[in-house]
């Protein structure tokens, strides 16, 4: 009987070491110290409390699940160390600017990025005059424009 625990917990132990050994150590991957500055596209001025979201992105180009975000300091910088080289997606949201987003590849100890945010832009609408002025706006007393027919007495 005591043979038989024995194994039992040999067998255990050695499954456990098996399943231990072939995950991937995440600590041992090469990781870089990631710079960002973001700044007005019309004048170059830092933004400040503009939120940097990083999303690591798998082999296929897909987001995967996890990301951290950072906020810009009055200076419009923040810095994060531990980025896994390889694929790395950045969005910048700030109020008053427009959504940005694009993808990086991280290849170097230090990397630098800057990012230039816009303005929101006016929007197109097929019911404007294409001149850029609005329509004449109608009388309210006028609804219903007059009608060349006679009324009855």
């Amino acid at each position: 009987m005591k043979r038989i625990k024995v194994r039992a917990l040999l067998l255990i132990m050695l499954a456990t070491a098996t399943v231990a050994v072939a995950q991937k150590d995440k600590d041992n991957e090469s990781t870089t110290w990631v710079y960002f500055t973001v700044v007005k596209d019309d004048n170059g001025k830092p933004v400040r409390n503009a939120a940097v979201i990083m999303h690591p992105v798998n082999e296929k180009g897909r987001q995967e699940r996890g990301g951290l975000e950072l906020k810009t300091d009055p200076e419009g910088r923040a810095n994060f160390d531990g980025v896994p080289y390889g694929p790395l997606r950045v969005q910048v949201l700030a109020r008053g600017f427009q959504t940005f987003g694009e993808d990086y590849t991280i290849e170097k100890d230090k990397t630098e990025i800057t990012i230039k945010l816009k303005r929101p832009q006016g929007q197109f609408s097929i019911y404007d005059d294409p001149a850029g002025s609005p329509p004449p706006k109608q009388d309210p007393k006028q609804d219903n424009p007059p009608s060349d027919a006679k009324k009855p007495n």
